[in-house]
């Protein structure tokens, strides 16, 4: 009669090992070795886990709307255009990702970045096999539903570069794994595996960190600007690339479907606004990004070079700089209209569209009966939904006061800019300085309520 050897058993509280009698106590004593190497694994991929996603938290430019990868080949996952790592989708849903480093080794130096070579940070760098079980392991218990993978830079560039495409190529040709893909692009990195990486991850990004090139040679002398922007040129010219072929080949690979995001540090050296808004809209134009991310500097580490430790950004001027980044892409304005020689920086009592608005008092009161829709997304308190709300309505009737407060327009704002049934509450006496403090009087209340809610908003 045969002996069925079954040297570990499962249960919901781990693997130990179960020995069979009927064998030899060497055969034993080999299964007790494996436990313990199989123990001594779990535990330092746990203390990986621990290092390298604490590392990972600072990289904010991690949603993945746009991406529309669905299952096939009876595969793990769906990709369908839902925020990643804990953003918040069009129905409320919470969704979440793996989000780590491949290591935090890093070869160089700059002085903002928490993981480099001169920080005395502990140090970890998973294999790539290690990835892909964690992110197969993790997807099974329903705890992600993507991988957002950066990395350190050891050895070179393009060996760092190498070793994420491996992962995802294993993810996707191996596991058949169909869920959302984020890979950060290594500035330096070659055209070659840029291409290669956008074939298997839904979405690309290389963050440019410092907004401008001065700032960048002060804080990381060993980069260059070029390192950044030639991946983010590859992966532009890949994704036009994709889309010309595929109108003469349908059966073209899709290629970085999500499109390309990247992140500025706010805060870390002397920039203002203006320079950082300005070359948000130079990567917007030249890259055709996604997103640019704004994050605030997060003092780690003493140096001349830095705003000293405990002097951290504060978190309404990301709210602001989100704020304006949305009304350049969605309302119609010009960065210059916002930003500009005169008023380099964003005021912080008030979001900029109202900044706008009280710096150019002669173009209202706006008539909300007959103003075009470009006009009408220019007033402080009305969204683009409400802005097509009233547009749809007043194709049946005129609109009266108590129509605007249905649509769900902010009227402590917008009620003195517009006039309503020819009514309204704009006085041509009153200067901006003063309507901007009855406007502060009557909402700070409320603005401080839903202040967490316009941050949600603005960093979806």
């Amino acid at each position: 009669m045969s002996v069925m050897l079954q040297p570990f058993k499962y249960t919901n509280y781990g693997i130990y090992p179960k020995f069979n009698w009927n064998i030899s106590i060497i055969r034993n004593i080999s299964i007790f070795l494996d436990y313990i190497l199989m123990t001594m694994s779990f535990e330092r991929i746990r203390e990986k886990l621990n290092i390298l996603a604490d590392a990972a938290k600072y990289d904010v430019s991690c949603s993945s709307s746009g991406s529309q990868r669905t299952n096939k080949n009876k595969g793990l996952g769906n990709s369908t255009g839902m925020g990643i790592c804990h953003s918040y989708a069009e129905d409320g849903r919470c969704i979440s990702l793996l989000k780590i480093l491949l290591t935090n080794h890093c070869i160089f130096d700059c002085a903002y970045c928490v993981t480099r070579k001169s920080n005395d940070v502990q140090r970890a760098a998973f294999k790539i096999q290690e990835v892909v079980d964690l992110t197969i392991n993790f997807y099974r218990r329903n705890y992600i539903e993507g991988l957002f993978l950066s990395s350190g830079i050891f050895k070179s560039p393009d060996y760092t570069m190498e070793r994420l495409v491996r992962v995802a190529k294993k993810l996707r040709l191996e596991e058949n794994f169909n869920g959302y893909i984020h890979l950060k692009s290594i500035p330096g990195a070659s055209d070659e595996l840029m291409y290669e990486a956008g074939l298997y991850a839904d979405r690309l990004s290389v963050n440019i960190e410092i907004p401008t090139i001065s700032g960048l040679r002060l804080l990381a002398p060993d980069k260059q600007h070029e390192d950044f922007t030639k991946p983010m040129l590859a992966v532009k010219n890949g994704i036009d690339r994709y889309r010309s072929e595929k109108k003469i080949i349908r059966s073209t690979p899709t290629y970085a479907p999500a499109g390309q995001s990247t992140q500025m540090i706010v805060g870390a050296t002397g920039e203002t606004d203006k320079d950082i808004m300005y070359s948000a809209t130079h990567y917007y134009k030249t890259y055709k990004m996604k997103r640019v991310y704004y994050s605030g500097y997060v003092p780690v580490a003493e140096d001349s070079r830095l705003p000293s430790i405990g002097s951290k950004v504060p978190m309404l001027r990301e709210n602001r700089l989100y704020q304006t980044d949305w009304l350049l892409r969605f309302y119609g304005f010009n960065v210059t209209e916002l930003l500009n020689d005169q008023h380099p920086n964003l005021d912080v009592d008030v979001d900029p569209k109202l900044g706008w608005a009280l710096r150019n008092l002669q173009h209202f009161p706006v008539d909300i009966n007959t103003a075009d829709k470009r006009t009408l997304a220019r007033v402080p308190g009305i969204g683009m939904l409400s802005v097509n709300k009233i547009i749809q309505a007043r194709r049946f009737r005129p609109l009266h006061w108590e129509h605007l407060k249905k649509i769900g327009i902010a009227m402590n704002r917008a009620k003195y800019f517009i006039v309503c049934n020819a009514n309204h509450w704009y006085h041509k006496d009153m200067d901006a300085l003063t309507l901007k403090g009855l406007i502060l009087k009557t909402s700070q209340g409320k603005f401080r309520k839903n202040y967490s809610t316009q941050l949600q908003l603005f960093n979806e």
